[in-house]
C-alpha cells in the first residue's frame, strides 16, 4: 500500500500560543464524569451505568432516531446538546428522575457549566449556551433529547428486570405520568412504552397504583 503522509492539524502560529497542559487539564475535567453513577442499571451486568456513558448512549440514539426518522433537525446541534446534557453533574451529581428535589436539581448543574466554561484548557466557547437550549429551549432537537433521555432508563429498566423500580418502589402512575410528554412530540414512542408499562406492571417490576 502506498503510504500516506500525515497531515498538519493545526495552525502552527495558533499552536504556539495554547498551552497543551491547559488543554489537558480540561480533558481531565470532563473525564469526572465517568465518576457519576446513575440509578440505571447496564444490561447483562450488576452495575450502574455511570453518566458519561449515559451521555454517549444518548448521542448515539439521538442520531439513530433522528436519520430512521427523517427527523428535520440539525444533527450538530443535537450531537453537541446531546454530549453536553449531564455535564453539569460533575458537581451536581446525578438527580433521579423521581426524586423530590427533581426541580431544584437544574440550580448546581448550571453553575457546574458555568465553572465548566470558564476552566483553563476549555475549547468550548459556546458551552453554556450549548447547555442552556437543552434545558430550557424548546427547538426540535430539545425535545428530542427530552424524549430520548427518558425512553432509554426506560429501556435499560425493561432489559434488567425493573432493578431500578423496584429498588426504588416505583409506582405504574409515576413512570405514566414522567413519559406523559411525549404523547405530543413522539406518538409512536409513547405508544411502545405505554405497552411496555403495562407489561411492567404484569411483572410486578412496577407497583400498580
Amino acid at each position: 500500500m502506498p503510504s500516506t503522509k500525515p497531515l498538519l492539524l493545526t495552525n502552527p502560529t495558533l499552536a504556539s500560543n495554547i498551552d497543551i497542559d491547559h488543554v489537558t487539564h480540561f480533558l481531565l475535567e470532563l473525564d469526572a464524569l465517568k465518576r457519576i453513577n446513575r440509578r440505571s442499571y447496564v444490561t447483562h451486568t450488576t452495575r450502574k451505568e455511570n453518566s458519561a456513558e449515559h451521555s454517549w448512549h444518548l448521542a448515539m440514539a439521538c442520531w439513530s432516531i433522528a436519520e430512521q426518522f427523517e427527523l428535520d433537525v440539525n444533527h450538530e446541534k443535537l450531537l453537541k446538546m446531546a454530549l453536553v446534557h449531564d455535564l453539569g453533574e460533575i458537581d451536581a451529581g446525578d438527580t433521579f428522575l423521581f426524586a423530590n428535589s427533581r426541580s431544584e436539581a437544574h440550580i448546581e448543574e448550571r453553575a457546574g457549566i458555568a465553572r465548566l466554561q470558564a476552566e483553563r484548557g476549555n475549547g468550548i466557547m459556546d458551552l453554556n449556551e450549548i447547555w442552556e437550549e437543552q434545558e430550557t429551549g424548546s427547538s426540535k432537537e430539545t425535545q428530542l433529547i427530552r424524549v430520548v433521555d427518558r425512553l432509554l432508563p426506560f429501556l435499560l429498566n425493561l432489559n434488567t428486570n425493573g432493578k431500578t423500580w423496584i429498588d426504588a418502589n416505583i409506582t405504574r402512575s409515576q413512570v405514566t405520568a414522567a413519559l406523559a410528554f411525549i404523547k405530543d412530540s413522539f406518538p409512536s414512542i409513547h405508544d411502545w412504552l405505554s405497552k411496555n408499562i403495562d407489561y411492567a406492571t404484569q411483572q410486578g417490576w412496577l407497583v400498580d397504583a
